[in-house]
């Protein structure tokens, strides 16, 4: 059985002395996220070489759900410190096994 899930990825710049506050403000987006129906994972953290830098990551089971998630998107807060972005979503086809 193929399925097919929702990968959204890529990277956020940020000021490399607010990159921490500004992933600290991403914790209970976080959270929420991984509590959505249809979330399989989901992070945003510190890139290891580029202190302005913040990765992305999701996963999601459709773009239906991603859709409910996303709502209205990041509050203008965390928005607005983003300097520069290139997030990417794609269809990922997972083969499953059948049971």
């Amino acid at each position: 059985m193929v399925s097919t899930s929702i990968v959204v990825a890529g990277w956020l710049l940020v000021e490399a002395a607010e990159r921490d506050e500004y992933l600290a403000a991403c914790v209970s987006v976080v959270e929420q996220a991984r509590l959505a129906q249809g979330c399989l994972d989901f992070s945003i953290s510190a890139d290891l070489l580029d202190p302005g830098r913040v990765n992305i990551y999701e996963r999601w089971a459709g773009q239906a759900d991603l859709t409910a998630f996303r709502g209205e998107g990041p509050s203008s807060d965390v928005a607005s410190a983003v300097l520069e972005a290139e997030v990417q979503e794609f269809r990922a086809a997972d083969l499953m096994a059948d049971s």
